[in-house]
């Protein structure tokens, strides 16, 4: 699709068959939900469900009232213009449209009514001729996956991504109302995991009044949510997993509560307010003895209480060799500013391997002790998170494996080799390739070639993890286009770690 739709905190509203036949009825419950949505101020979608009985029951069967949901089925149909009403009613009152087919013949109906997005239900994920022309209508796609295996949901997914069609799959449980032991929430989290690429939402059936599950899913990477509804009156009483408007309004709060209090993916700065809780119990660096301007103190010159006074010196930032800049009486506080220094050399790539060493850690890439890392600063350490990258050496013999750690913002200059061709496969994050004048940004999994005397650079916005596989590597075989990198030996240009293990033991 051109565009894509947009999945996150969209929240669904499945009528099923609780409009009862009853066009009117159909019209209440859309105004309801429309006004509640609109004083929630949340995107939502009023989701139909469309069978053609004719042909989506056997005709042996149409009439049968002891099989279970050929009643219902029958007795609240809706033709075709009611659904086209009920459309423009959707639309009328700030809704999305959606519908969910459970035949091909209904497709064809939605296409006709113009509804934006499909639904599949849990018992037609794995039905086959129903997926091939959902896939053809080039619509964006939620499906559940209720009772599916994960080998189910891997075939699933495989097929979408195969078909192009742009989707998101729901976690669901098929019971009716779903007891909270049934409920599997954390499944989501692995859903997530599993699937990185895939927007993650949660079907819910559990009873109209228990709010704690969409909290929890929200937690868990859920960003997508449905529920059951319709309104109640003398006529018509809801079922036990439906809810009413004010269920909903409920039931969003609890969305909303959920997602406050699980704050952003990236944990912003503290707050003065925590700052100043935490200053409240930390200690001081305080002269324990009388200490002359000068002096080299030591520790045993000071001791360290609470409570800190302003402007002096803690005991996180005390450590030996620090030399006194005034004189200080016992028992008086250090100024702070003793804490400031010049960043050694080896302060600096100790956070720099604390930066890497997250990196890999999210993206779930494990580095062997006899890896060799090199860390690439083509300016010198100090530029380094502008320019450079951390490279760790896996395998170099007739064949050559490196992962390439690009923090965010860095650049790799424009560089080329005589020797080595080499293919980089995007691990992880973003990652932009200028070869040759011609840029490319790398998806997830794609493999990029560089071939000898190839002129090529590199940069990524929030950091990147490259697999290189290459021929051999052979030491001051790159060639840069800055006469000021080319000019600088090797050994001004790189740091050398032996191991991981060296790293790690090294405080590195």
């Amino acid at each position: 699709m051109k565009n894509k739709f947009d999945f996150n905190e969209l929240f669904i509203y499945d009528l099923a068959n609780n409009h009862q036949g009853d066009l009117e009825h159909a019209k209440n419950i859309i105004k309801s939900m429309g006004d509640m949505s609109k004083a929630a101020n949340i995107r939502a979608t009023l989701k139909f469900q469309f069978r053609q009985l004719d042909t989506f029951i056997h005709p042996d069967y149409i009439d049968r009232q002891d099989i279970k949901h050929i009643p219902r089925f029958t007795s609240t149909a809706l033709t075709k213009k009611d659904y086209k009403i009920l459309t423009e009613e959707v639309k009328k009152n700030g809704l999305i449209t959606m519908a969910t087919p459970f035949d091909e013949e209904s497709v064809d109906v939605l296409l006709e009514l113009d509804i934006e997005l499909i639904k599949v239900a849990s018992c037609s994920a794995l039905d086959r001729p129903l997926l091939e022309r959902i896939a053809e209508v080039n619509k964006p796609v939620i499906v559940s996956t209720a009772g599916l295996s994960i080998d189910q949901i891997d075939r699933l997914v495989s097929f979408f991504h195969h078909k192009k069609v742009h989707f998101a799959i729901m976690h669901c449980v098929a019971i009716y109302p779903t007891l909270d032991e049934k409920l599997q929430l954390g499944h989501i989290a692995y859903l997530k995991s599993r699937f990185p690429d895939v927007p993650i939402g949660f079907s819910t059936h559990e009873d109209q009044d228990n709010y704690t599950p969409v909290g929890i899913a929200y937690a868990l990477g859920a960003r997508l949510f449905e529920r059951h509804v319709g309104i109640e009156n003398k006529n018509y009483k809801l079922n036990a997993y439906s809810s009413r408007p004010d269920q909903i309004e409920k039931w969003i709060a609890a969305y909303k509560r959920a997602k406050a209090m699980c704050g952003g993916e990236h944990k912003p700065p503290a707050s003065m307010e925590e700052i100043d809780s935490l200053n409240s119990l930390k200690r001081g660096v305080f002269a324990k003895s009388s200490i002359k301007k000068g002096k080299t103190i030591k520790r045993e010159d000071v001791f360290f209480s609470m409570p800190i006074q302003e402007a002096q010196l803690t005991s996180e930032n005390w450590h030996d060799s620090i030399v006194a800049d005034a004189d200080y009486n016992v028992n008086t506080p250090l100024n702070e500013h003793l804490a400031d220094h010049e960043v050694s050399k080896d302060e600096l790539i100790y956070k720099v391997m604390l930066q890497v060493s997250g990196m890999l850690n999210k993206a779930r890439i494990f580095i062997g002790p006899e890896s060799s890392i090199e860390i690439s600063h083509h300016y010198g350490i100090e530029r380094f998170r502008e320019f450079g990258a951390v490279i760790i050496n896996c395998i170099n013999r007739e064949y050559c494996k490196k992962l390439l750690v690009v923090l965010p913002r860095q650049k790799h200059p424009y560089h080329f080799h005589k020797k080595k061709e080499e293919t980089f496969q995007l691990l992880s994050g973003d990652l932009e390739i200028e070869l040759e004048g011609r840029q490319k940004k790398l998806q997830l999994g794609e493999t990029f070639l560089v071939k000898q005397e190839e002129w090529h650079k590199f940069h990524s916005l929030d950091g990147a993890i490259v697999e290189e596989v290459s021929t051999t590597h052979y030491n001051n075989d790159s060639f840069y286009e800055d006469e000021r990198i080319a000019s600088l030996p090797r050994e001004k240009r790189k740091t050398q770690i032996p191991n991981w293990e060296a790293a790690i033991k090294n405080n590195f």
